[in-house]
């Protein structure tokens, strides 16, 4: 039986201005910024740090393995998360979650933890040295950075099976949770000259599996760091996707991926469309195509749209739930939901853009460029053009063109910013929060796994943190109600 989803992202935001126009500099100010204003000053725990070890199990492929860099600027939040500088990049990791409508609303979250550090940080500095955050996906002048995934699987599960199940679902799924680029950064995409592209990611994939996360980027990765227990869970770190400024997208996004690995767990490959012959080379092309007419050659000597192979993957999704039941992504209602918004959004974007502008990021921003290039006549590589697909991320909530086009809401203010302030109750990021809260003078290091208590005298005592469905509020709330102090808790553990 297929086990539960626990969601996860990782969002690495844009960074411009700063000290020296420093990107580590800036990035370091403002995870600081967040810091000193005694929102949080928790260290990370590197124990179980591992992203050299590849799920392969081949050995020599390490060669480019994402480099663990410990001393830059790096906490934990009270709400279970983690913020950080990841090489230039500040980072917002949310805490574990139980089902996609709960991963979205501490996205969310991370959204305003980084405007309000983005505030606090330019109170600091000159007006000259303003720090201006974008939650996108590349800087225009050919890097990018990403918006990563997590999903809780199966050991049990071939990882070969993994790469062919979700391959055909990473290449195609940007048509509908794409967050749209203005032309194209890498040297494919130059050759190409797209006005108008539906992911800002997919141009700078280079492989279709492999280790890396900044070089020679797959649209499998293969990092195996479970961050729990390695005989029980793997974690699927996903890498080839945008971030979305639509929480439907977001929904959709995560959603569609977790019920197409239930669906793997419970049932196999069966159903799953044939792969494209060059993975690679589908994913871009898809990209470069808003019309999403498209066709690929695939293995199975048929070709497929991306829209064909969404549709695919939808039919599988949607029987799986009839015959199995989605209930290790969510309860029925809220599985019906996300297959309901896939299949609107995926029909949309083929017979009426204009009816999913409210959810899709990359039609709702082709219509601000289309409509701004027709209005002052400008063409398709004009420089304001990119000035505005810029705007569309921009945090600030006064400059946002995201924040102006009609986005529709799954989390109301209420619930983002009490997803700031607490943990989800439905995995062990509750009990990782509430100690952190509770007890941040008796706390050395956390991480995902584990937390780290100082209490004074003696050595550090470590809290295990195994499993991700334990450390639940419905497990864990009364130790936090019997006990109000370190000591006692640790004693109610067990010592």
């Amino acid at each position: 039986m297929a086990i539960a989803k626990v969601i996860g992202i990782e969002t690495e935001f844009g960074i411009a201005g700063g000290p020296d126009q420093d990107p580590i500099i800036a990035s370091s100010v403002i995870v600081n910024a967040y810091a000193q204003r005694g929102l949080t000053h928790i260290n990370w725990d590197f124990e179980g740090e591992t992203p050299g070890v590849d799920a392969r199990g081949i050995a020599g492929l390490t060669a480019f393995a994402p480099i663990v860099e410990t001393q830059l600027a790096n906490t934990v939040l009270a709400n279970g998360a983690r913020l950080y500088v990841d090489h230039a990049h500040p980072e917002y990791s949310s805490p574990e979650c139980r089902t996609p409508l709960e991963a979205v609303r501490f996205d969310a979250a991370g959204e305003v933890v980084l405007r309000r550090a983005q505030d606090f940080a330019n109170d600091t500095l000159e007006p000259a040295q303003a720090i201006t955050i974008y939650k996108n996906n590349s800087d225009g002048k050919g890097n990018s950075y990403g918006c990563h995934e997590n999903y809780l699987v199966a050991r049990s599960v071939e990882f070969a099976d993994l790469v062919r199940a979700l391959v055909p679902h990473f290449v195609s799924r940007q048509i509908v949770v794409g967050a749209g680029k203005v032309g194209a950064e890498g040297e494919s995409g130059h050759l190409a000259r797209p006005a108008f592209q539906v992911s800002q990611r997919a141009e700078f994939f280079e492989e279709v599996v492999g280790l890396e996360t900044t070089l020679k980027r797959p649209i499998i990765n293969t990092r195996d760091e479970p961050h729990g227990d390695a005989e029980r869970f793997r974690r699927l770190h996903v890498i080839i996707g945008d971030a979305n400024l639509s929480q439907y997208a977001t929904a959709v996004k995560l959603g569609a991926t977790a019920l197409l690995l239930a669906a793997l767990e419970d049932q196999g490959l069966r159903g799953f469309p044939a792969a494209p012959r060059d993975p690679v080379r589908a994913v871009r092309i898809f990209a470069a195509d808003p019309t999403i007419a498209t066709a690929v050659d695939c293995v199975d000597g048929r070709t497929r749209t991306a829209w064909d192979f969404q549709d695919e993957l939808w039919t599988l999704a949607d029987r799986y739930v009839s015959e199995h039941g989605g209930g290790a992504v969510a309860e029925p209602d809220e599985v019906r939901f996300i297959l309901d918004q896939w299949r609107e959004m995926l029909d949309g974007v083929r017979d009426d853009p204009d009816a999913v502008a409210d959810r899709v990021d990359w039609v709702a921003k082709k219509r601000i460029v289309d409509g701004y290039r027709e209005r002052y006549g400008l063409g398709a590589d004009d420089a304001r053009l990119r000035a505005i697909d810029l705007q569309y991320h921009d945090l600030r909530p006064g400059r946002s063109l995201a924040a102006r086009v009609g986005l529709r809401r799954l989390a109301d203010d209420d619930a983002v910013e009490s997803a700031i302030l607490e943990p989800p109750a439905s995995t062990r990021a509750y009990f990782r929060g509430q100690c952190v809260k509770r007890f941040p003078g008796a706390i050395a290091a956390a991480n995902w796994d584990s937390v780290v208590f100082d209490l004074g005298d003696g050595p550090l005592q470590r809290v295990p943190m195994p499993d991700p469905l334990r450390g639940t509020a419905e497990l864990t709330a009364h130790l936090f109600e019997t006990n109000s102090t370190a000591i006692d808790l640790l004693s109610a553990l067990g010592g």
